[in-house]
Parts: structure tokens; C-alpha cells; sequence
């Protein structure tokens, strides 16, 4: 019994630094009542100054209407491996996208940031319709889109 005790306690300890690499965030992106089809969105980090860094999650599952989110589309290059699992359906007007990421707790309070580019077929393109910085203190904060994106939260 010691045995199992001991090893038990050995594995939780070598396990803890794994465990604690990647912090849940959950993201939500509600639309606003527009008229039109549903919504293609990419969320996706950002540095400090814009740069792309790495999606999070495209809404829409026709990929030959991922260029029209051009600010995204820019960054990822539109590269299979950007977005593949990373994918769901497209979303209609009044709902709300509520998705759930492990992210490395290093990129939270680093400048790093939130960016929602949207399109609606037919209607027109938004480029950064929410800018939000990743941080502690914007948690549970949310913040009004430009275009397609009525309000965006995210929370730790």
C-alpha cells in the first residue's frame, strides 16, 4: 500500500507542471440581428502590434469563404494547418458562438490579443470587428463590434 502511495504522490508531482501549461478561456461572440445569412468568423491572437499569431477558431465551413476574412486570412495564409479541428459551423444573426480553448498562460497579460474578423455573405466584410487585449483585468469585460459582432467576452 505504501508503494502505491508513493508512486501515486511521485506521478501527481511529475504530472503537476504538465497540467499547469494550459489555462482554459472560453470565448463568446454574439451577433448582432442584421439582415443575411449566417456569419463566417475567425478568432484568432495577435501581438502587441498585430502580427498574427495563431487561430483559435473559424466559424463557417466552406473554406472558399474563409478569404473574406482578410485580416486572418492574411495572417494564416490560409494554411489547412491554421484551421484544421479548428472549424464549425457558420453562425446566424442574434445567436452567440461560445467556444473553449487551452491556451498557455504566458500569453495572458503579455500584450497578446483577441481578434474577430467577420463576413456575411452577400453583405460585406469586417477586418478586426473586435480588438481585445488578453488580459486579467478585460476578463468578463465585454467589448462592442464594429460590424457583424454585437458583443464580445471572454473568461478564464
Amino acid at each position: 500500500m505504501r508503494k502505491l502511495l508513493l508512486i501515486t504522490g511521485l506521478m501527481g508531482t511529475i504530472m503537476l507542471p504538465f497540467f499547469a501549461q494550459a489555462k482554459d478561456v472560453t470565448f463568446f461572440a454574439e451577433l448582432k440581428n442584421y439582415r443575411g445569412d449566417g456569419a463566417y468568423l475567425a478568432i484568432y491572437l495577435t501581438d502587441s502590434v498585430g502580427v498574427y499569431q495563431k487561430t483559435l477558431w473559424v466559424a463557417g465551413k466552406k473554406s472558399k469563404h474563409f478569404k473574406h476574412l482578410t485580416d486572418w486570412a492574411q495572417g494564416s495564409s490560409m494554411r489547412r494547418s491554421e484551421y484544421d479541428g479548428k472549424t464549425g459551423a457558420s453562425i446566424s444573426r442574434g445567436e452567440t458562438l461560445q467556444i473553449t480553448v487551452d491556451l498557455d498562460p504566458s500569453l495572458i497579460d503579455s500584450g497578446y490579443q483577441v481578434r474577430v474578423d467577420s463576413a456575411v455573405e452577400d453583405m460585406g466584410d469586417n477586418p478586426a470587428d473586435i480588438i481585445a487585449p488578453l488580459t486579467t483585468k478585460g476578463a468578463a469585460t465585454p467589448i462592442n463590434g464594429e460590424g457583424y459582432v454585437y458583443s464580445f467576452t471572454y473568461v478564464f
